[in-house]
C-alpha cells in the first residue's frame, strides 16, 4: 500500500510538470508568432536563421545537467523549435531521394519533423529546386567517413551560385532488410547504393560471399525493389525499413562502427557568424610550381585550421584542377578575412561557398 501511494504521488508530480511544460511550450510558440509579426513589419522574409538555431542548441547542451544526455535534450528542443518555426512559415527542404534515404533523415535531424521535405531524383535537381526558389533549402551528402568524398556534390558546386548554410553529421547504421516471406538462408541478391555496398563489404564477404551485389540509385530504392523478390535483400537504414515494411535480417552490418556521413545544407542567403563556424571555398590555382604550397601557407601563418582539402578536375581545360577547401572560422573573422584576401591575390579564381555553423547535433 505504501509503494502504491508513493507511485500515485510521483504520477501526480509528473502530471503537474507536464502541465507546466505544456504552458511554457505554448508561451514559446506565441512568442515565435510575435517574432514573425515583427519580421513582416520590417519586410524581413527570412524566418529560419541557421546561426540563431545553432546558438540555441549549443546553449541548451551547455546548460543541460541531465539525466538526459546533451544530444537527446537538443533533439527535443530541435522539434520544439521546428514546430514554432512552422507557425511563422513552414520550411520546405529538398533532399536527395527517394523517401526513406539517409539524406531525408539528415534533413529531418537538422530542420525537425515540422519541415516539409521534398524528394529529388538527383543531386543537381536538389540544387535546381533551391536555386529556382521552389524550396527554401536543400540537403546533399558530401562525404562519408569510410568511403570518402561524394564527387558529384563537389562538381555541382562548380556551376552553382548557391551558398552552404549548414552541415549535418549523421551516424550511419546499415541493416540487411528483406520481405516478410524471405528466408535469410536463401538470399542470392543484395541491392543497395554503391557506397553502402562498399561500407558493408567485409560483412557481405563473411556472410553472403556468393550473393550478387547490385548497385542501385539509393538505399531507399533498394528497399522498395525487394518487396516483390523472395530471394533478395537490401542494405538500408531504419527509415527505409519502416517506410517499406521490411524485416531486419541483420542489424548494424557496417564494417566500421564509427561510420558517419556529412551532409551540407544549401540555400540562397549568406549566414551570419554563430561563434563556432566553418567556411568552404573553391579555388582555381594558377598552373605554376608551388601553387598548392602558396595556397595553403597563408592559412598556417594566420592560424586558421584546415579541415579538408579536395582536388577535382577543372571544367576549363585538360590537366587543370580546382581545390575545395574547408576550414574553421567565419569569413567575417579578421584572420579568416585576411587569409581570403591574400589567397584571392595568389590564385586564378576564388569563390566562397559559404560560412556556416558547425553541426550542433
Amino acid at each position: 500500500m505504501v509503494n502504491n501511494n508513493k507511485l500515485s504521488q510521483l504520477r501526480e508530480q509528473i502530471d503537474a510538470i507536464d502541465s507546466r511544460i505544456l504552458a511554457l511550450i505554448s508561451e514559446r510558440a506565441e512568442c515565435a508568432q510575435k517574432v514573425a509579426e515583427v519580421k513582416q513589419a520590417e519586410g524581413d522574409t527570412v524566418y529560419f536563421r541557421p546561426e540563431r538555431e545553432a546558438q540555441v542548441l549549443r546553449n541548451i547542451m551547455e546548460k543541460n545537467q541531465g539525466p538526459l544526455g546533451n544530444e537527446e535534450m537538443a533533439r527535443l528542443f530541435r522539434e520544439i523549435m521546428s514546430a514554432c518555426l512552422a507557425l511563422e512559415q513552414p520550411i520546405k527542404v529538398a533532399f536527395l531521394g527517394p523517401e526513406g534515404t539517409f539524406t531525408q533523415e539528415a534533413a529531418l535531424k537538422h530542420f525537425g519533423h515540422s519541415a516539409v521535405t521534398v524528394s529529388m531524383n538527383a543531386i543537381d535537381e536538389v540544387f535546381r529546386e533551391v536555386d529556382a526558389g521552389a524550396a527554401n533549402y536543400g540537403v546533399v551528402p558530401v562525404e562519408n567517413s569510410t568511403e570518402g568524398v561524394i564527387n558529384h556534390t563537389l562538381d555541382t558546386f562548380l556551376d552553382s551560385t548557391l551558398n552552404i548554410c549548414g552541415e549535418v553529421e549523421l551516424r550511419i547504421h546499415h541493416h540487411l532488410l528483406a520481405g516478410e516471406n524471405t528466408d535469410k538462408n536463401q538470399v542470392t541478391r543484395v541491392y543497395s547504393h554503391a557506397q553502402s555496398l562498399a561500407q558493408c563489404r567485409k560483412w557481405l564477404d563473411a556472410h553472403y560471399p556468393k550473393a550478387e551485389r547490385v548497385a542501385v540509385s539509393s538505399n531507399a530504392e533498394a528497399a522498395k525493389r525487394i518487396k516483390g523478390e523472395w530471394n533478395a535483400a537490401a542494405i538500408a537504414g531504419d527509415m527505409a525499413a519502416e517506410l517499406y515494411g521490411l524485416v531486419k535480417l541483420s542489424e548494424k552490418i557496417e564494417d566500421r562502427p564509427d561510420n558517419s556521413t556529412r551532409f551540407l545544407i544549401i540555400g540562397r542567403e549568406n549566414v551570419a557568424s554563430s561563434g563556432d563556424d566553418k567556411t568552404s571555398i573553391i579555388v582555381a590555382a594558377r598552373n605554376e610550381p608551388g601553387a598548392l604550397h602558396n595556397l595553403l601557407e597563408p592559412f598556417h601563418r594566420e592560424g586558421v585550421d584546415l579541415t579538408r582539402v579536395e582536388t577535382r578536375p577543372s571544367r576549363t581545360g585538360k590537366w587543370n584542377y580546382v581545390f575545395f577547401v574547408d576550414f574553421e572560422g567565419h569569413r567575417d573573422d579578421p584572420n579568416v578575412a585576411a587569409v581570403l584576401t591574400e589567397v584571392g591575390q595568389l590564385v586564378a579564381e576564388l569563390r566562397v561557398l559559404g560560412s556556416y555553423p558547425k553541426a550542433a547535433l
